[in-house]
C-alpha cells in the first residue's frame, strides 16, 4: 500500500533552517509528482511547493519562494523540502501528498514551529 512517512519537524527560532523528508513506498515514486503541503492551526491546507517527476520542475507558494527549496532522490524514494530564513508565519504541520491511480494520499505530518 502507498505509505508517505514525513520527519524533521522540529521548534526553531525565527531565521533559522530545517529539512523535512517524505519517505515513499508502495508505487512508483520517479514516475509520480511530489507536493509537500502545510496547515496552521484553524486555517486550510495550503499547498508550498510541487516538484516534477524527474525533478526537473519545481513552483513554490509566493509566501515561501526564495526561502524553501523542494528536491527528491529517485533513488532513496524521497522528497525533501529545506527551509530557510523562517518566520513565526511558518509554523504549521508540513505534509507530503502525491496523486497515484487517480487517488491523493497524505502523510501524517511532521510540525514544525517556528518560534523565539
Amino acid at each position: 500500500q502507498v505509505q508517505l512517512v514525513e520527519s524533521g519537524g522540529d521548534t526553531v527560532q525565527p531565521g533559522g533552517s530545517l529539512r523535512l523528508s517524505c519517505a515513499a513506498s508502495g508505487f512508483t515514486f520517479n514516475i509520480y509528482a511530489m507536493h509537500w503541503y502545510r496547515q496552521a492551526p484553524g486555517k486550510e491546507r495550503d499547498l508550498v511547493a510541487t516538484i516534477s517527476r524527474a525533478g526537473g520542475t519545481t513552483s513554490y507558494a509566493e509566501s515561501v519562494k526564495g526561502r524553501f527549496t523542494i528536491s527528491r532522490d529517485n533513488a532513496k524514494n524521497t522528497v525533501y523540502l529545506q527551509m530557510n530564513s523562517l518566520k513565526p508565519e511558518d509554523t504549521a504541520v508540513y505534509f507530503c501528498y502525491t496523486m497515484y491511480n487517480r487517488r491523493g494520499y497524505w502523510g501524517q505530518g511532521t510540525q514544525v514551529t517556528v518560534s523565539s
